[in-house]
């Protein structure tokens, strides 16, 4: 990599925030400055060893600089393909091969996002062992899969697959949820306290979920970018998700408005469709797909424009 060119004082004016730190994998620049990156960001250390509270400027637009903040990029990029991916598996009730797990666990963002998930062991046909069930803390080659279980005590898992389900599918969730707030896992991956919701009987009497209407929006484009932020294609004025649930496609699709981006829209009806695009009665949508489809309408319209009466309604 190229050396940062610019104009550096020998010694730094900035104030030092911390002493020599070894930890990070810096690179030089000019004048016995040099460069790292820190949790996705770029940071500085002076000639004598400190990391500085700013980069200086003459680093910031040195080509070093630029180098690394690309890094960053593909770093963060990198870390959001994890995340879907293991989203997928867990929405998807995919059974993930052990050898998977070890090729990827020596990755710090794979392991980050996979370390405190709930994972149920399971054998080569992918059915699940509801026995072997914890919190994932480790993936060694040769002991197998470290969890640890609802007695909180260490296991080490050897079957040839695992399954990461989604919170509605799990047994005895209340009694992991406090395991893991107990030991302070946290999970990168919203797994234990994802919201889920379960259809009521007079929901499953119909094909439509109309709690969620009447959300309001100044202008469409407003709505339309929330839901690209959340991960939810937009098409047709509806706001998609798609769930593959024992194997079947089914999409939640939630009406957010279409037409010119710059107008009002007020979010509408929830409904299920599958293949054929045919909409589905509540009671025929299993669980997961219901979960999934109320979470992103009310995280859609949890967004809404909020009218003064009624934020004095909802605070009474």
């Amino acid at each position: 990599m190229a050396k940062a060119t610019g104009t550096l004082p020998k010694k730094s004016a900035k104030k030092a925030t911390s002493d020599v730190d070894d930890s990070i994998a810096w690179l030089e620049a000019d004048n016995g400055y040099a460069l790292g990156i820190v949790n996705g960001k770029l940071v500085a250390r002076n000639p004598q060893g400190k990391k500085l509270a700013s980069v200086p400027k003459a680093l910031k637009d040195s080509e070093l600089a630029e180098q690394l903040l690309a890094a960053c990029e593909w770093l963060a990029v990198h870390r959001t393909e994890c995340l879907r991916q293991i989203e997928t598996w867990m929405l998807r009730s995919l059974p993930v091969p052990r050898e998977v797990l070890e090729a990827v666990w020596p990755d710090p963002d794979w392991s980050d996002m996979l370390r405190n998930l709930v994972v149920v062991a399971a054998n080569a046909k992918g059915e699940p062992q509801a026995d072997k069930t914890g919190l994932l803390r480790d993936v060694d080659a040769k002991k197998g899969m470290g969890v640890v279980d609802r007695d909180g005590e260490t296991q080490w898992l050897k079957t040839p697959q695992i399954l990461i389900p989604h919170p509605i599918l799990i047994d005895g969730v209340e009694d992991l949820r406090e395991i893991s707030s107990d030991m302070d896992f946290t999970q990168s991956v919203e797994q234990l306290f994802r919201p889920i919701f379960s259809a009521t009987d007079e929901q499953k009497k119909g094909e439509r979920i109309t709690e969620f209407r009447q959300g309001k929006f100044d202008q469409l484009n407003f709505v339309t970018s929330l839901c690209r932020r959340l991960g939810y294609p937009v098409r047709g004025g509806y706001a998609c998700n798609k769930v593959w649930e024992d194997g079947t496609p089914m999409e939640a699709r939630f009406w957010v408005g279409e037409g010119d981006p710059e107008y009002e829209t007020l979010t509408d009806e929830l409904i299920f469709v599958d293949e054929d695009q045919t909409p589905q009665s509540i009671a025929a949508v299993g669980p997961v797909t219901f979960s999934e489809g109320m979470r992103m309408a009310s995280q859609i319209y949890a967004k809404r424009k909020v009218e003064k009466d009624e934020q004095e309604g909802e605070e009474a």
